[in-house]
């Protein structure tokens, strides 16, 4: 009787706990855009910003301070893409923004009057564009104190790889050239009477450099490897030192707290983690009097250790009235007498407060995502779990809400990165997920950021690997602990957390059920040649924590962690998601792991969005791909999802889903595989002229070339010479008579000075610039054809004809690679350029390797000399240069 009892209440409270099961949320809930978000006080404490959609997109928004919400004001009219933040100027005369198209990253910097007025009909007041640049990076570096009116940017207008600094003047866009970068600089630092005093640097090695600024130059003062971290935050009240963050040493793990000397170099510590546990993750300076005011760390939750005894006893005096909850203090006045705080937890997204700190009153101002029931929403757990050779991962367990924490149906999401971490607090897809019935682990894998060099370095090279079984065994944590079924485990992640969806399908594919692979690589080394140009300063880096492909161990090493590589042992059902304009995982990782799949007959479901880049910002977007993620989830694993949706939504998900059937991969050439054409006649010595136009960012700009053709004994000498704004420009190449391949070229522009040669396929070379020197090589795997000066007039003494084609070697000097290209003729024209009217060979010029580089030129039937040419220049943002014979 007493085991009939015992039964019969489990049963009881088995159905008691299941009583309890949440509702089904909406996804709107959770991925909607918020009611009110993002909001900051002005500087001057009369006016508060904040983000709330108009016309269904995201924008800015002002009231005054004692106003409520309801009678703000929308100041932005953006409807394609949302605003996703801004600030004030120091003045609190203009909002500033940044916004890409399409989720490309080329950010423009916008400034905006909130208290300007419209004209002609429109409803909100004109956003000026004060970097004005297309296809260009704008970076905020500074907004100074003494010039309220001005913010120093950096663009990377005439190199994609380096931003040069400007002052822009905020009131008419005015725009000064104040430092042209030529020195690999990365960031600029200024004191606390706005003089620029420091600059940081990305050494070619890939160390991290601190410069002093001088009348003579720059002068190195510390410096830490590609496998350390420093940085100069901001200086000391004195003006003299600087606070510096860093694990410089063999024997530092942690990130700390030092003081630098610009003059000496001098560091002293001033703190790390007074319990020994985790990285410096911030530090709190008073804008008032420039005082330390708290040092942050970010442990299984935050801790702060304050140093400023007023402003730790405003913090208790908030929680007192807010309870256990995290504060972030997201904006203040210029006195520091008025501050927005937030107030958030694991089920709370958050609470926003106006802070007056004389009288210590909390005035409530709104609540992110009013309509989502906190009391559904499930609690979020620190653990830690042991991985395959021991080291101690941890990680952020929750659980759905309702239901006995047994044989659960499951799901894995690592985060992106991977050199990040995951969070304690509130987080909506865990949250959803949750709600949907899945038990959902966040694990920080081994490369993760904030727990000390050693576990970050940990993860070095280790891509698919080492990292990939902390992901792993993560599952047999929660699988040996009666957590989860085993056969209903999935994995869901976006960027890194999307290759670990592909490596886990791939390398483990008896493991999961069901993945969803969002913005995910699948081929490493197509990942590292495709980095947008402005990476160059972390290229090294990447190379070095990734993986080489410059060496022949690296380049196998990445062939081997890439998953479009094991794509035959893929049995785990997928649904892949992608951003059609994401300039670091190129569309193209997607499409091949897809094509992969579909031509081995596996079914994949495939979801592109045309108008978005890396990771969706659009809430239409994220919607359809959350209906489309639940739904398949729900299918493969057993848990719940929501069949209905608006038919916004659903007509969103028709557009963006792709048929596996019409997705194509070009082909691409190898660099072992590229051919070296033959040509059909020789060169015509002589010197010819070309007027060049050079278009970006709506300016067009007149140039000048000349080709000069000599024989030189067994080689032919051409030289390219150009007048530009910045000086004259030549190319120099010697070209070996009968095969045209290249023997040896020398450039210089100004300071720089490139020269290399070529023997016996191998390519030694020196790049100097301002005195200083340094070596490269490389192995070519063949000749080098039409590459640099003449290159067009190599072209022309190939046999053209309509339907020819060939692939040909050249050298890409930024990232000092062979790179390949594809040559077709596609027909014949009859153009006409200053110098007359021509019978052309309209001749095209790819990237055998799927890289952005295009080019056409008209080749003259009778004189095989080039006339004509229209090329992409995608180091420069986007430009086009067209030359014309003269």
């Amino acid at each position: 009787m007493e085991l009939r009892k015992a039964g019969f209440i489990a049963l009881i409270t088995a159905a008691v706990l299941l009583g309890q099961r949440p509702p089904l949320l909406e996804r709107e809930l959770f991925f909607g855009d918020p009611e009110i978000s993002g909001a900051q006080i002005s500087p001057d404490g009369k006016y508060i910003a904040f983000l709330k959609p108009w016309k269904s997109t995201r924008n800015i928004w002002v009231k005054k301070t004692e106003e409520p919400f309801e009678q703000a004001r929308v100041i932005t009219n953006d409807t394609k893409r949302p605003i996703s933040g801004y600030f004030w100027s120091r003045d609190s005369r203009y909002i500033l923004y940044v916004q890409d198209q399409g989720g490309d990253e080329n950010f423009n910097v916008y400034a905006v009057n909130p208290g300007g007025s419209t004209a002609g009909g429109d409803e909100v007041p004109p956003a000026r564009n004060l970097t004005e640049a297309k296809g260009v990076r704008a970076m905020i570096y500074s907004l100074p104190k003494s010039d309220p009116d001005s913010l120093y940017v950096g663009l990377n207008d005439r190199d994609k790889a380096w931003h040069d600094l400007y002052r822009v003047k905020i009131s008419t866009g005015e725009r000064t050239l104040v430092r042209k970068n030529s020195d690999r600089i990365t960031g600029w630092i200024f004191d606390l009477k706005d003089q620029l005093r420091l600059a940081t640097r990305s050494a070619d090695n890939g160390d991290t450099e601190i410069l002093r600024i001088g009348a003579d130059g720059f002068r190195k003062i510390y410096s830490c490897d590609v496998f350390e971290s420093c940085a100069a935050v901001r200086f000391h009240h004195d003006n003299k030192r600087v606070y510096l963050i860093t694990n410089k040493g063999a024997s530092t793990n942690l990130i700390s707290l030092a003081l630098l000397d610009p003059e000496t170099g001098q560091t002293v510590p001033v703190e790390s983690d007074p319990q020994n546990r985790v990285d410096l993750s911030g530090v709190v300076i008073s804008e008032v009097n420039n005082e330390l005011v708290a040092t942050v760390y970010i442990d299984e939750k935050v801790r702060i250790v304050w140093k400023d005894k007023s402003f730790e006893a405003d913090y208790n005096s908030i929680k007192r009235q807010l309870g256990d909850k995290q504060l972030a203090f997201n904006s203040h006045t210029n006195d520091e007498r008025l501050w927005l705080i937030m107030a958030s937890s694991d089920t709370e997204p958050g609470d926003s407060y106006l802070f007056y700190r004389k009288t210590k009153k909390l005035t409530r101002q709104y609540r992110i995502r009013e309509k989502l029931p906190r009391e559904h929403l499930a609690k979020m757990e620190p653990v830690r779990y042991k991985s395959s050779d021991g080291l101690e991962i941890p990680a952020y367990l929750v659980l759905p809400k309702g239901v006995p924490p047994k044989n659960l149906p499951a799901i894995v999401t690592p985060h992106g990165g991977p050199w990040g971490r995951d969070l304690w607090g509130y987080n909506g897809m865990a949250q959803f997920l949750a709600n949907r019935g899945y038990a959902v682990l966040s694990p920080n894998f081994r490369g993760s950021t904030g727990y000390g060099k050693k576990f970050l370095n940990a993860g070095n090279r280790q891509w698919g690997e080492k990292m990939q079984d902390d992901v792993s065994w993560g599952v047999k944590y929660l699988t040996e602990r009666g957590i989860a079924d085993p056969k209903r485990i999935g994995i869901m992640g976006g960027s890194y957390g999307g290759y670990a969806t592909l490596a886990g399908v791939a390398f483990t594919p008896d493991l999961y059920a069901a993945a969803v692979a969002i913005v995910a690589p699948s081929n490493l080394l197509t990942l590292l040649e495709s980095v947008p140009p402005y990476w160059e300063p972390i290229r090294e880096m990447f190379y070095r924590r990734m993986g080489d492909p410059r060496t022949p161990e690296g380049k196998a090493q990445l062939e081997r962690q890439s998953p479009l590589n094991s794509a035959a042992r893929i049995r785990t059902p997928l649904l892949v998601v992608q951003g059609a304009n994401d300039p670091r995982v190129n569309k193209r990782e997607s499409d091949q792991i897809v094509a992969a799949l579909r031509d081995r007959g596996f079914p994949v479901e495939y979801l592109v969005a045309p108008d978005e880049g890396h990771g969706f910002a659009r809430p239409i977007n994220n919607l359809a791909m959350y209906a489309a993620a639940e739904k398949f989830l729900a299918k493969h694993l057993g848990g719940r999802f929501e069949e209905s949706g608006s038919a916004e939504v659903l007509s969103r998900l028709r557009e963006i889903t792709v048929d596996p059937k019409t997705v194509t991969v070009a082909k691409t050439v190898s660099v072992s595989s590229a051919g070296t054409p033959k040509p059909a006649t020789g060169l015509t010595g002589g010197t010819y002229k070309y007027a060049v136009k050079l278009e970006t960012g709506g300016r067009s700009i007149n140039l000048s070339q000349a080709t000069a053709i000599k024989e030189q004994g067994d080689s032919w000498e051409i030289v390219d010479s150009m007048l530009t704004p910045m000086g004259e420009a030549t190319d120099l190449v010697l070209l070996q008579k009968g095969s045209l391949t290249l023997l040896k070229r020398s450039i210089k522009q100004g300071a720089v000075v490139i020269d290399m040669s070529v023997n016996q396929n191998k390519l030694s070379g020196t790049f100097k610039i301002n005195g200083q020197e340094k070596s490269f090589t490389a192995d070519l795997g063949g000749p080098l054809f039409a590459d640099a000066a003449g290159a067009g007039f190599a072209i022309g003494a190939l046999p053209l004809a309509e339907g020819y084609s060939s692939s040909f070697r050249n050298f890409d000097l930024q990232k000092q690679k062979v790179k390949v290209m594809q040559m077709n003729v596609t027909g014949s024209d009859r153009v006409t350029v200053p110098a007359g009217t021509f019978d052309t060979w309209r001749v095209d010029l790819t990237s055998a390797e799927g890289g952005p580089e295009k080019a056409t030129i008209w080749i003259a039937k009778n004189e095989r000399k080039p006339v004509k040419m229209s090329a992409a220049a995608p180091q420069m943002g986007g430009a086009t240069l067209v030359s014309e014979l003269q």
